[in-house]
């Protein structure tokens, strides 16, 4: 007979093998303690740094950029282009199954908010006006990401 915690914990894995399962109320606030301000109005809030202010806009080292605040990885150093708009942009996820698309019409315009599939945390937009191969720019708020370098060339 299958353990149902075991059952349940496989069917919210990502086909690249990390673990969905949405945190609890409990373990989003005590992540988000250790928030900055900033990073907290970003990601808590759903706010937005300021353009070419992110510390992670001219990081071109190979790598994962993860949610800062759960660590989910989100995309690949590879898929980062510079989009000249002042904010970490990248053209594909780390693997779909990690951003979340919501539909934003605040500001008086419409636009595809994107948020980590594990912990909900605001991350940024996706734009259709991206380099192939994808055609979509994944707009990131720099507050949002944590860059895990893999120390290779």
């Amino acid at each position: 007979m299958n353990n149902p915690s075991t059952t349940d914990r496989a069917s919210h894995l990502s086909t690249s093998g990390y673990d969905l399962t949405p945190l609890t109320t409990e373990e989003r606030d005590r992540l988000a303690a250790r928030l900055t301000p900033e990073e907290r109005r970003v990601m808590i809030d759903h706010g937005t740094e300021r353009p070419f202010c992110g510390g992670l806009l001219d990081e071109h080292g190979e790598g994962v950029f993860a949610c800062r605040l759960c660590g989910l990885p989100l995309f690949r150093s590879g898929a980062k282009f510079d989009s000249g708009t002042g904010w970490p942009s990248f053209f594909t996820p780390f693997d779909p199954a990690h951003v979340r698309e919501i539909r934003d019409t605040s500001h008086g315009m419409l636009r595809t908010e994107i948020r980590c599939a594990r912990c909900d945390s605001h991350l940024g937009h996706v734009f259709p006006d991206g380099p192939p191969p994808t055609g979509n720019r994944y707009c990131m708020n720099g507050a949002a990401l944590e860059f895990a370098g893999t120390g290779g060339s």
